[in-house]
């Protein structure tokens, strides 16, 4: 596993992203979507295993989920596991934060 800088900070990717907006990073070619959810950071894959719609168009719901933008399909920010095991469950990435930046685990 390669450790990617993203902010030279973890306050720097706090003042950067709004709580439950989903980010689009593209980091050696894999596409993520980084949300901000109750101070914690997730990453997980970016594109829905059921119909292949980027998840940082969709939205963060109530329960910690992000919700497809087509057909709605929802994937836990945690543990990447589609909610009604209709589909495949998305890959998450580790993230870290230290006093030298915010990194993603790719």
């Amino acid at each position: 596993m390669e450790w990617i800088k993203i902010f030279s900070s973890p306050s720097a990717a706090r003042e950067k992203l709004q709580e439950n907006k989903p980010q689009l990073l593209i980091l050696n070619g894999k596409r993520i979507c980084l949300v901000l959810r109750h101070t914690k950071f997730y990453a997980v894959e970016d594109t829905c295993s059921h119909s292949g719609e980027s998840l940082s168009k969709g939205i963060v719901n109530y329960l910690g989920e992000i919700a497809c933008p087509w057909h709605g399909y929802r994937f836990s920010l945690q543990s990447g596991r589609e909610s009604d095991e209709r589909s495949r469950d998305l890959i998450t990435y580790p993230v870290r934060e230290d006093e030298t930046g915010f990194f993603i685990g790719v």
